[in-house]
Protein backbone atom coordinates (compact mmCIF):
# COMPACT_ATOMS: atom_id res chain seq x y z
CA UNK A 1 0.00 0.00 0.00
CA UNK A 2 1.35 3.44 -0.86
CA UNK A 3 1.41 6.59 1.26
CA UNK A 4 3.03 9.35 -0.85
CA UNK A 5 4.77 12.13 1.07
CA UNK A 6 3.81 14.88 -1.39
CA UNK A 7 0.13 14.88 -0.36
CA UNK A 8 -1.82 15.62 2.83
CA UNK A 9 -4.48 13.24 4.16
CA UNK A 10 -7.82 13.39 5.99
CA UNK A 11 -9.29 10.97 8.50
CA UNK A 12 -12.06 10.39 5.91
CA UNK A 13 -9.45 8.88 3.53
CA UNK A 14 -9.18 11.76 1.07
CA UNK A 15 -5.84 13.20 -0.03
CA UNK A 16 -4.84 16.67 -1.27
CA UNK A 17 -1.96 17.58 -3.54
CA UNK A 18 -1.51 21.27 -2.82
CA UNK A 19 -0.39 23.62 -5.61
CA UNK A 20 -0.42 27.20 -4.35
CA UNK A 21 -4.01 28.15 -3.46
CA UNK A 22 -5.44 25.13 -5.27
CA UNK A 23 -5.39 21.42 -4.61
CA UNK A 24 -6.20 18.17 -6.36
CA UNK A 25 -8.35 15.86 -4.24
CA UNK A 26 -8.84 12.10 -4.45
CA UNK A 27 -9.28 9.06 -2.26
CA UNK A 28 -6.36 7.17 -0.78
CA UNK A 29 -4.94 3.84 -1.85
CA UNK A 30 -6.30 2.40 1.41
CA UNK A 31 -9.83 3.72 0.66
CA UNK A 32 -9.95 2.37 -2.88
CA UNK A 33 -8.68 -1.03 -1.71
CA UNK A 34 -11.41 -1.16 0.96
CA UNK A 35 -14.11 -0.16 -1.56
CA UNK A 36 -13.07 -2.64 -4.25
CA UNK A 37 -13.71 -2.14 -7.97
CA UNK A 38 -14.99 1.38 -8.55
CA UNK A 39 -17.71 1.59 -11.20
CA UNK A 40 -19.02 5.18 -11.00
CA UNK A 41 -18.11 8.62 -9.63
CA UNK A 42 -20.84 11.19 -9.01
CA UNK A 43 -19.75 14.81 -8.55
CA UNK A 44 -22.40 17.48 -9.18
CA UNK A 45 -20.82 20.26 -7.09
CA UNK A 46 -18.52 21.76 -9.74
CA UNK A 47 -18.59 25.56 -9.40
CA UNK A 48 -19.94 25.42 -5.84
CA UNK A 49 -18.25 26.66 -2.68
CA UNK A 50 -18.43 24.04 0.06
CA UNK A 51 -17.51 23.87 3.71
CA UNK A 52 -14.92 21.50 5.12
CA UNK A 53 -16.42 18.00 5.64
CA UNK A 54 -19.42 18.78 3.39
CA UNK A 55 -20.20 16.07 0.81
CA UNK A 56 -18.88 16.96 -2.65
CA UNK A 57 -19.84 13.73 -4.38
CA UNK A 58 -19.92 9.97 -4.09
CA UNK A 59 -17.99 6.96 -5.28
CA UNK A 60 -19.83 3.79 -6.26
CA UNK A 61 -18.07 0.46 -6.03
CA UNK A 62 -19.41 -3.01 -6.78
CA UNK A 63 -20.05 -3.53 -3.05
CA UNK A 64 -21.14 -0.07 -1.80
CA UNK A 65 -21.59 3.67 -2.32
CA UNK A 66 -19.54 6.09 -0.21
CA UNK A 67 -19.77 9.85 0.20
CA UNK A 68 -16.77 12.03 -0.61
CA UNK A 69 -16.01 14.84 1.85
CA UNK A 70 -14.37 18.23 1.26
CA UNK A 71 -11.03 18.25 3.08
CA UNK A 72 -11.00 22.07 3.35
CA UNK A 73 -13.34 25.01 2.75
CA UNK A 74 -13.21 25.95 -0.91
CA UNK A 75 -14.73 26.01 -4.36
CA UNK A 76 -14.90 22.94 -6.58
CA UNK A 77 -13.12 24.20 -9.70
CA UNK A 78 -12.99 21.08 -11.81
CA UNK A 79 -14.08 17.44 -11.98
CA UNK A 80 -11.72 14.89 -13.53
CA UNK A 81 -13.76 14.07 -16.63
CA UNK A 82 -11.53 11.04 -17.38
CA UNK A 83 -13.38 9.31 -14.52
CA UNK A 84 -16.69 9.42 -16.42
CA UNK A 85 -15.50 6.71 -18.83
CA UNK A 86 -12.73 5.24 -16.67
CA UNK A 87 -13.74 5.29 -12.96
CA UNK A 88 -11.30 2.39 -12.42
CA UNK A 89 -8.45 4.96 -12.64
CA UNK A 90 -9.11 5.50 -8.94
CA UNK A 91 -8.21 1.85 -8.34
CA UNK A 92 -5.20 1.75 -10.64
CA UNK A 93 -3.70 5.21 -9.96
CA UNK A 94 -5.38 6.80 -6.91
CA UNK A 95 -2.73 9.53 -6.44
CA UNK A 96 -2.24 10.35 -10.13
CA UNK A 97 -4.74 9.95 -12.98
CA UNK A 98 -7.40 8.97 -10.42
CA UNK A 99 -7.73 12.43 -8.86
CA UNK A 100 -11.39 13.39 -8.47
CA UNK A 101 -11.71 17.18 -8.12
CA UNK A 102 -9.59 20.31 -8.17
CA UNK A 103 -10.49 22.91 -5.52
CA UNK A 104 -9.52 26.43 -4.58
CA UNK A 105 -8.47 26.65 -0.93
CA UNK A 106 -10.37 29.37 0.99
CA UNK A 107 -8.36 29.22 4.21
CA UNK A 108 -4.80 27.87 4.03
CA UNK A 109 -4.63 27.59 7.85
CA UNK A 110 -6.93 24.55 7.54
CA UNK A 111 -4.08 22.68 5.88
CA UNK A 112 -2.41 22.45 9.30
CA UNK A 113 -5.24 20.13 10.44
CA UNK A 114 -4.48 17.57 7.72
CA UNK A 115 -2.44 14.43 8.31
CA UNK A 116 1.08 13.72 7.10
CA UNK A 117 1.87 10.49 5.29
CA UNK A 118 3.21 9.00 8.53
CA UNK A 119 0.16 10.10 10.57
CA UNK A 120 -2.24 8.65 8.00
CA UNK A 121 -0.29 5.41 7.82
CA UNK A 122 -0.59 5.10 11.63
CA UNK A 123 -4.34 5.77 11.38
CA UNK A 124 -5.02 2.91 8.97
CA UNK A 125 -2.50 0.34 10.28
Amino acid sequence: MSFPNDVKYTKDHEWLRIEGNEAYVGITHFAQSELGDIVFIDVDTEGESLEKEEVFGSVEAVKTVSDLFMPVNGEVLEFNENLEDNPELINSDPYGEGWIIKVSISDSSELEDLLSSEDYQNLVS
